[in-house]
């Protein structure tokens, strides 16, 4: 005996497998955003400005440009702690000998370093203009020499940064115009052979909302499913990662994870609805000669 054909069931595994890889795919996305923003702000506040200092500075002088500095606005705090360095003239000496493979003691009577400080800024200011601003104060300082940071990779950090949110922007848009257009698609062909029931529904007195309703929730619980299997793919590949790549547990920020991991769900749910809805909508406003 033929099994009785109820409203809302249709073949299912084709809309999971798209909709999980769909949504997978824009969790993965924003999942390189979120490490991207992480590793950006970490070159930034990394990124030293090196204050070179007047020469035969004694330590009085020295505790006092100390003191000066660590107050400006634009020096990191990590905690309670002034990311600020003192490096001797020595210390310098040493390496730029190791970098360099160079001994030029041997030829030079003096060492013609200077003593200077090494500062990590603010992520705010890591910009040319505001880098700027920060090298004429510091030098306005008594006692510092010379103010240096590396000008060009500021601006090349500074474009690519651009470049990579573009595209990845691009990317999210077109593959939610990707999602929504194969899952209406999909759906519409899954519900070809649910067509004559849904009119004869509609010949006995259903209305529009009773007929879409089995399927609304069919939808919502195919996107749900795709999420949550989305999500769990997301987060085994990130445990993965973190084996397998060194230094990568430093970019981690959980809680956004976990935000991202819970709207791949939500994005789910909601796509599956309003894809749904059109696709049954469509069926519920054609012509009897269209059903054919």
């Amino acid at each position: 005996m033929a099994s009785k054909k109820k409203v809302g069931a249709y073949p299912s595994g084709m809309i999971l497998f798209s909709l999980t890889s769909a949504l997978f795919l824009i969790g993965f996305c924003g999942m390189l955003v979120l490490q991207s923003k992480k590793l950006v702000r970490y070159i930034r506040e990394n990124n030293e400005v090196r204050v070179f200092l007047d020469k035969d500075l004694d330590a009085a002088k020295l505790e006092k440009l100390h003191a000066e500095i660590v107050k400006k606005p634009y020096v990191l705090v990590n905690g309670t702690s002034p990311q600020i360095t003192f490096v001797s003239k020595d210390v310098a000496a040493k390496e730029f000998m190791a970098d360099t493979k160079e001994n030029f003691t041997n030829f030079l009577n003096e060492n013609p370093l200077r003593d200077s400080y090494r500062i990590k800024l603010q992520e705010d200011y890591f910009e040319e203009v505001r880098l700027q601003e920060v090298k004429d104060d510091l030098e306005s300082v008594n006692g510092v020499f010379e103010v240096i940071y590396q000008e060009n990779i500021v601006d090349e950090i500074n474009k690519n940064i651009t470049k990579i949110y573009i595209i990845m922007s691009v990317f999210a848009v077109i593959m939610l115009v990707i999602i929504v257009v194969l899952m209406n698609n999909t759906i519409r062909l899954a519900l070809y052979s649910q067509r004559l029931l849904i009119r004869s529904m509609q010949l006995v007195g259903a209305t529009n909302g009773f007929i879409q309703l089995p399927f609304l929730r069919r939808g919502m619980t195919q996107g749900l499913m795709s999420g949550i299997v989305a999500a769990a793919l997301l987060f085994i590949l990130l445990q993965v990662a973190l084996r397998n790549i060194d230094g990568l547990a430093t970019l981690q920020e959980p809680e956004k994870i976990a935000i991202l991991l819970g709207a791949v769900v939500v994005l789910g749910i909601i796509i599956g609805l309003i894809s749904t809805f059109q696709a049954v909508h469509r069926y519920l406003s054609l012509s009897l000669d269209d059903l054919y």
